[in-house]
C-alpha cells in the first residue's frame, strides 16, 4: 500500500517537474509573466486524450499535444505582444479562463463537466504500459529527455538571447535582434513541453475534466517555480519535489476527504506568500520576480 503511494507521488513529481521547468523557460529565463500555462497544460491533455480515444496511437497523441500547445503559445504571445508586466499577467489569465470555458461548454468534444473517462495508458511499439512501476519508468525517461533538451536550449546562444530579452528588451532591439521573435520561440518551446506534461498526466490519471486545469493548478505551478527559484531548472526540480510531497502528505492524516483539497490549496497559498515575502528568489533562483 505504502509502496504504491510512493510510486504515485514519484510519477506526479516527474510530470510536474516537466511542467514547472517548461514554465520557468517562459517566466524565469524569458521574463514572460504569464498565467496561461495551466491552459496550455490542459490543451495538451485534451489533445492527447481525444486523439487516443479516436483510435490514434499514443505517440501521435503526445507529440501533437506538444505541437497544438505550442501553436496556442504562439497565439498567446502574438495577441499580447504590446502588453507587459501586470497587464500581460491579466491578459494571459483571461486566456486561461477562456480555455476553461471552452472545455466546460463544448460538450460535443470535451463532454464538459462530465470529463473524459477511460483514457488509455501509454503504448509504444506494441508494448502497453500496465503497472505504475512501468509508468514511473516511462515518465522518468520522458522527464529526463525533456529537461535535457530545455537545458541545452537555455545554455545555448538562443538561451542567452532569452535572458537578455528578460533583462533589457530595448537593448536587445538596439542590437538588431527581434525581441518578439525571441519571446515567441521561447513561449512555443515552453508551451510544447507543457503540452507533453499534460498528455502524460491525462494518460496516467485516465480521467480529466475542466476543473483539473483551473485556478488551483495555477497556484500550484506558481508555488513550485517560485519556491524553487526563477531561472533555475534545478530549483524547479526541487520545488516540484517539495510542493508535491507537502501537498500530498495530508493524505497520511485522518482527515475527511472534503477537507483534504481545500487544506492543500491553503498550504500552497501560504507557502507561496511566505517565499514571496521572505525569500523572493526562492531556493536556487537567479532573478527576482517582484
Amino acid at each position: 500500500m505504502l509502496e504504491n503511494y510512493i510510486i504515485h507521488i514519484a510519477i506526479l513529481i516527474c510530470i510536474y517537474t516537466i511542467f514547472s521547468v517548461s514554465y520557468n523557460v517562459a517566466l524565469g529565463y524569458t521574463g514572460l509573466i504569464t498565467l496561461a500555462h495551466v491552459a496550455l497544460y490542459g490543451i495538451g491533455a485534451y489533445t492527447s486524450a481525444l486523439l487516443t480515444r479516436a483510435g490514434y496511437p499514443f505517440i501521435s497523441g503526445i507529440l501533437l499535444a506538444g505541437v497544438v500547445a505550442a501553436i496556442f503559445g504562439f497565439f498567446l504571445v502574438y495577441t499580447t505582444r504590446k502588453l507587459k508586466g501586470d497587464y500581460l499577467a491579466m491578459a494571459t489569465l483571461g486566456f486561461a479562463f477562456v480555455a476553461y470555458s471552452i472545455e466546460i461548454n463544448w460538450t460535443g468534444l470535451t463532454r464538459g463537466a462530465l470529463g473524459l473517462p477511460g483514457i488509455v495508458k501509454p503504448a509504444l511499439f506494441g508494448f502497453r504500459i500496465g503497472s505504475n512501476v512501468e509508468m514511473l519508468l516511462f515518465v522518468f525517461i520522458v522527464a529526463v529527455i525533456s529537461i535535457a533538451i530545455m537545458w541545452r536550449i537555455v545554455r545555448s546562444g538562443f538561451g542567452r538571447l532569452m535572458e537578455a530579452t528578460r533583462d533589457d528588451e530595448t537593448g536587445v532591439e538596439v542590437l538588431g535582434k527581434n525581441a518578439f521573435a525571441i519571446k515567441a520561440k521561447a513561449m512555443m518551446i515552453s508551451a510544447f513541453f507543457a503540452g507533453i506534461a499534460g498528455s502524460l498526466f491525462a494518460h496516467y490519471i485516465s480521467y480529466i475534466d475542466p476543473g483539473t486545469f483551473y485556478l488551483t493548478e495555477i497556484i500550484l505551478l506558481l508555488t513550485i517555480v517560485i519556491v524553487g527559484g526563477a531561472a533555475s531548472m534545478r530549483g524547479s526540480i526541487i520545488g516540484a519535489v517539495l510542493v508535491v510531497v507537502v501537498g500530498d502528505v495530508l493524505r497520511l492524516f485522518d482527515l475527511p476527504s472534503v477537507l483534504i483539497g481545500p487544506s492543500r490549496h491553503i498550504i500552497y497559498a501560504v507557502l507561496l506568500l511566505c517565499v514571496l515575502l521572505y525569500r523572493p528568489r526562492g531556493i536556487l533562483g537567479r532573478v527576482d520576480l517582484i
